[in-house]
């Protein structure tokens, strides 16, 4: 099959978004836009996120109400103040308790460690761990609780954790009779890209709990009517919309500051790569955690630079440049870490950028150029972290015997399509 075939996938794919009709419809109605005002941070941006909407006229739901609240660093007003202190300042609100996801909610914790319940030093509030012992709140950690509030800002990629995190709060809380509400925020790389296999029920896991696609195009409140909807979680749910987002905006055409969502993730081009390099970084291969370009980097100990830069160009991806690299890695020494051979990604073109395409294209060409020292990375009981990321199994057995990437993702089509359609009636925004 040639690279015309994936141009005609791609093709279907854009045909049926491009048909696809949002639909306007939200709990809670947006007041209008304030009268422009100066920021201490940035010019008025030109979008308010569900937060800033939200301060502005708490809906009656959260009024005089005792509020836990879901967040970390990356939940921000304009201005670059913290949800957590602007809630605990709030007079028409009661915030009661914050609870943690991973990394934690003031965001001190690296990827993997466990966060335990603490005392906020800010707030004084208590932190209840979201991951710890449990990763869905249970009775007594919402015991006092009348509304869950979730404020965190997505990616955009199913294989990030806090997106699952909000699927269990949900399920918690309905399971109490608690309602919830969702501070909207946008998908940083739009509400168009959509892409990669859907989720496979064999693969659940907190990588992926629901049957979706790597990339999925929707905002965090419309996730929640998804999840809602869809699922049987039947929480009395409150998605405060975001006011003046459109489906076409990437992050940095919003004028709201980016603020690292994980300590991996620190500037928007991070996360805009994210979905090509994070499940690369589950094999034996490294992409620059750590360093100062983290997800932007992909290559091995074993890799010469120039050779995977010329053998990727050939191929043909669209919408981004290489450039040959060298860097060190973990385990850090005296002397520094390992020495890794590769390429620095580079997106020169969003409307030709296919991030899932990328990263297959990127593990076809490496597995091709180095078959005996390329491997899948750690499994646990025949499992890999890599298969979790896909929700499939489907695209390593592949790779591993030979399939191009054509072929690959020729086999997502039917499954993109029937997402496609669910998706369509829970869009919130144009």
């Amino acid at each position: 099959m040639t690279r015309r075939s994936n141009g005609k996938t791609a093709a279907r794919i854009a045909a049926l978004l491009k048909g696809t009709a949002a639909v306007l419809v939200a709990v809670f109605v947006a007041p209008a836009a304030a009268p422009p005002r100066s920021y201490a941070v940035t010019s008025t941006p030109l979008v308010r996120t569900g937060l800033d909407v939200f301060l502005e006229n708490p809906p009656e739901i959260v009024r005089g109400k005792r509020v836990g609240l879901i967040t970390n660093p990356s939940g921000v007003d304009e201005q670059l103040r913290s949800t957590a202190d602007l809630l605990a300042a709030d007079h028409d609100i009661r915030l009661v308790a914050l609870f943690g996801p991973e990394h934690g909610v003031r965001g001190d914790q690296s990827a993997g460690a466990p966060v335990r319940n603490s005392v906020d030093a800010e707030t004084g509030l208590p932190v209840l761990s979201l991951y710890g012992a449990t990763r869905k709140p249970t009775p007594a950690m919402l015991k006092g609780v009348d509304v869950l509030v979730f404020d965190i800002q997505d990616v955009g990629a199913r294989f990030y954790t806090y997106m699952s995190t909000l699927a269990y709060a949900m399920q918690a809380a309905a399971a109490q009779g608690i309602p919830v509400v969702v501070l909207d925020r946008p998908d940083p790389l739009s509400g168009d890209l959509v892409a990669g296999p859907v989720l496979e029920s064999k693969w659940t896991s907190f990588f992926g709990l629901y049957p979706m696609p790597i990339l999925y195009g929707m905002t965090i409140g419309e996730l929640a009517r998804f999840f809602n909807g869809e699922f049987g979680i039947g929480a009395k749910l409150t998605v405060v919309p975001m006011d003046g987002w459109r489906r076409s905006m990437w992050f940095d055409q919003t004028g709201l500051p980016w603020v690292m969502t994980s300590p991996g993730i620190p500037h928007f081009r991070t996360a805009v790569l994210y979905p090509v390099t994070g499940p690369i970084g589950d094999t034996n291969l490294s992409v620059g955690v750590l360093t100062t370009e983290p997800f932007e980097l992909t290559g091995g100990t074993f890799i010469q630079p120039w050779r995977l830069r010329a053998a990727l160009e050939a191929r043909k991806p669209g919408g981004v440049a290489f450039r040959a690299a060298y860097w060190r890695g973990e385990p850090w020494t005296d002397t520094g870490g390992p020495e890794y051979g590769g390429v620095e990604i580079r997106v020169t073109d969003r409307a030709a950028y296919r991030p899932v395409d990328l990263m297959i294209q990127i593990l076809y060409t490496v597995h091709q150029l180095y078959p005996g020292q390329f491997h899948w990375g750690a499994s646990s009981g025949g499992t890999y972290t890599f298969d979790l990321d896909m929700g499939t199994d489907q695209v390593r057995l592949s790779l591993a015997a030979g399939k191009t990437p054509e072929q690959i993702e020729e086999q997502w089509v039917p499954g993109l399509e029937r997402f496609l359609k669910i998706r369509e009636k829970y869009l919130l925004y144009h």
